[in-house]
């Protein structure tokens, strides 16, 4: 295959649909370093990029990784890395090595938390092929639209998965071109507020001066400790998500209203909830199914809406229990939230669901 079969329809698997999303999407810089289950995106991409005239390296480890695509970003590309779970340890902080060639959802609380701060993060979760292309394209567009980094997390099973994908024409793709500042160069201010809390973001090269750090800093990017701006710096970089978040919510619902009793599950787990249900469907028990494919920020609204007032909430999930705190959070001690955990490697199985349900059905 050669760069994206716009039109086309092919059997793909989920990593290279995740790389096929990114040409798509006009990616321009990407650094990694392979790891399993991520590498098949590397790969792809290292074959892809060099043919129409775009950058790829390969880093010494997954710390040069993500400070490469900073720098690429800066620079003004498109930027990109891919790794797996102790590969995003290594970018944010976390435990070891784990499981890496096997399936988990044991970093989706750090996803949203694994930095200082209070700033929102954005995280989406494909849970089949197609999502991976097209959830890749929009996490593009979400990057220069709220000038956040964006995180896409296809558990193991749907990056390794293969399922028939029926490609878009290229006229069909809409893409997000990066902001630029419309102000003389003396005016320029790389952080300055604004109505939706973004700022138009100038690149190294155009002739526009500014400063980077790690370091809390002020609307030109210089560290600063006085408190208005301090304050005004953390307000900003929370307010950017939050105000607009109806942009980044999106759930899959299916039988909800009607059910008292309902599935909460996201990534690969969820193709295992649509099997159960189907099963309990036959033995006459109906059951809900929720899905948020934006994991962060969290749907609040839509759960408490939705699920606050069933009888039971079962929130299957691979890990030891981290986005059940969210619905129990969000519901009343009248709603009964049930997890159902597993962390050895091994998918959650639709009879598992199913047994879990009858249990207490």
């Amino acid at each position: 295959m050669s760069g994206v079969p716009w039109g086309e329809t092919r059997l793909v698997q989920g990593n290279e649909a995740v790389a096929l999303g990114a040409l798509a999407a006009g990616i321009d810089f990407f650094a990694g370093y392979p790891i399993t289950p991520s590498t098949e995106v590397a790969e792809i991409l290292a074959r892809e990029m060099p043919l129409i005239g775009k950058r790829w390296i390969q880093m010494e480890d997954e710390i040069a990784s993500i400070s490469a695509i900073i720098g690429g970003s800066l620079a003004g590309g498109r930027s990109m890395t891919a790794t797996s779970g102790p590969g995003f340890s290594l970018m944010r902080g976390g435990p070891s090595t784990g499981l890496p060639t096997q399936v988990s959802q044991g970093d989706v609380m750090q996803a949203r938390w694994g930095a200082h701060g209070d700033h929102p993060a954005i995280v989406i979760a494909p849970a089949d092929v197609e999502e991976c292309f097209r959830l890749t394209i929009r996490s593009f567009n979400l990057a220069e639209s709220f000038r956040t980094p964006v995180i896409l997390m296809p558990d193991e099973v749907i990056g390794h998965m293969r399922e028939k994908l029926s490609f878009p024409r290229q006229d069909e793709i809409c893409i997000t071109p990066p902001s630029a500042p419309d102000v003389p160069i003396e005016w320029y201010e790389h952080y300055h507020s604004s109505a939706t809390g973004v700022s138009p973001m100038a690149r190294y090269g155009t002739g526009y001066r500014f400063h980077v750090t790690g370091l809390t800093h002020d609307v030109h990017g210089f560290p600063t400790r006085k408190v208005d701006e301090v304050i005004s710096k953390m307000n900003r970089l929370k307010q950017k998500i939050t105000r607009r978040l109806d942009l980044l919510e999106d759930n899959r619902l299916h039988e909800v209203e009607e059910s008292k009793v309902v599935i909460f599950c996201y990534g690969s787990v969820y193709r295992s909830a649509l099997a159960a249900q189907q099963i309990l469907a036959k033995r006459r028990k109906k059951v809900g199914i929720f899905r948020p494919v934006t994991l962060w920020p969290f749907p609040d609204r839509t759960v408490k809406e939705k699920l606050d007032g069933k009888e039971i909430i079962l929130v299957p999930e691979l890990n030891q229990g981290q986005m059940v705190h969210e619905v129990e959070r969000l519901t009343s001690d009248n709603v009964r939230v049930i997890p159902l955990h597993r962390y050895d490697g091994y998918e959650i199985t639709p009879e598992q669901i199913v047994e879990a349900i009858q249990e207490v059905m």
